[in-house]
């Protein structure tokens, strides 16, 4: 049976207040949705991609248990940041291979083929990542928004509760993110 969201958040509480048991008991817990968050990631990379989902949710995991004084909310948090750790990992391994550099031979993406069919190409998942730090620069909540229901594959309600806002707030900002990100990543 696998474990309650209720469970989970005790796991991570006890964790964070310094019980190495809780860690080692969270781990198998945490498994499989960390995979299927990495794995919906890895769908976008190029077949050739050096980085493989297992080897993804091995080096998010590590990075996730070395950050140090994280005060865990629930669950929906943790695989929020989770989902924010992979991201990163991606592109920054994009970026290392320099398919792209910021502002330079930059290719316009159409947002719903970035975000609705997927990401196929690591240079525009650069792009997209670009065009999120703008957007939190200008607006944190949204971009967070679209990290979390995109990228992390977490519900209307589970982005309601870590971000602490209501549902409705949840839909109207992730309509005008995308909305924005349309506009930024077609260069208008």
């Amino acid at each position: 049976m696998p474990p309650t969201p209720a469970e989970i958040t005790r796991l991570l509480h006890a964790w964070a207040a310094g019980d190495d048991a809780a860690l080692d008991a969270l781990a198998p817990v945490v498994y499989n949705e960390l995979h299927g968050i990495a794995h919906r990631y890895m769908r976008r990379e190029a077949p050739d991609h050096t980085l493989r989902t297992t080897a993804l949710v091995h080096e998010a995991y590590i990075r996730l248990i070395e950050g140090d004084g994280v005060d865990w909310h629930d669950r929906a948090h943790f695989f929020a940041v989770a989902s924010q750790v992979m991201r990163r990992i991606l592109v920054d391994a994009a970026r290392a291979r320099g398919r792209e550099k910021r502002g330079q031979n930059a290719r316009h993406v159409n947002l719903d083929a970035a975000l609705l069919p997927l990401v196929e190409r690591s240079d525009e998942l650069v792009a997209l990542d670009d065009a999120l730090n703008a957007l939190a620069r200008i607006d944190a909540r949204k971009a967070k928004v679209i990290e979390m229901r995109f990228f992390g594959g977490l519900s209307v309600e589970e982005t309601a509760a870590v971000l602490n806002i209501s549902t409705q707030s949840v839909f109207r900002d992730w309509k005008l993110a995308r909305a924005w990100l349309t506009r930024e990543l077609s260069g208008s």
